[in-house]
């Protein structure tokens, strides 16, 4: 089962794809979607065009994605979630089940603390999917959110999911007429 999955953010959105083999967890890949110098509009198409791109590349069976948090700043919190949003949209559109995950909770399911460290974390991503390469921060975020969700599974079968997103994604919907 290929599980996608996405630490939003309006500058940087990290995303990151494992495979799910029985009890082995495998890199396929990781990035992130840089959008500083662009106004709010244009971050969110690039965020949306690039995640689309994504899953049509890699056609994941499931997508994790980090619930925002709340900020100090408000106005940062409206941005954040228009950019989680719009990563939610996209992921839909595509047929894809999204699971939300707190970013307390992703940090306990690969630590056991839920006030882990960005370093922790990248640490465990590294240990857990033996990888030797540096990460970017958000891109391994991302595989972080992707990982807690293989230990969040619940009842649900992988074969039940992989056979629902099959025959889902054999239907695009025309959103114009």
């Amino acid at each position: 089962m290929l599980i996608l999955g996405i630490d939003p953010g309006l500058n940087k959105t990290g995303y990151g794809i494992i495979n799910l083999e029985g009890n082995r967890r495998n890199y396929i890949t990781c990035g992130h979607i840089k959008t500083t110098a662009l106004k709010l509009p244009l971050k969110l198409k690039k965020i949306a065009f690039e995640l689309d791109e994504v899953i049509h590349n890699f056609k994941p069976n499931v997508v994790a994605i980090e619930e925002v948090f709340i900020h100090l700043n408000p106005n940062s919190a409206l941005k954040l979630g228009q950019a989680r949003g719009c990563a939610i949209t996209i992921t839909t559109q595509n047929d894809l089940p999204v699971f939300e995950y707190a970013a307390t909770q992703i940090k306990k399911s690969l630590v056991g603390n839920g006030r882990a460290s960005k370093e922790q974390i990248q640490f465990m991503v590294k240990k857990i999917l033996n990888l030797s390469t540096e990460l970017q921060e958000d891109a391994a975020d991302a595989l972080a959110c992707a990982i807690c969700h293989t230990f969040h599974l619940g009842t649900e079968s992988i074969d039940n999911i992989r056979r629902r997103n099959i025959s889902n994604r054999k239907k695009r919907y025309d959103w114009t007429s």
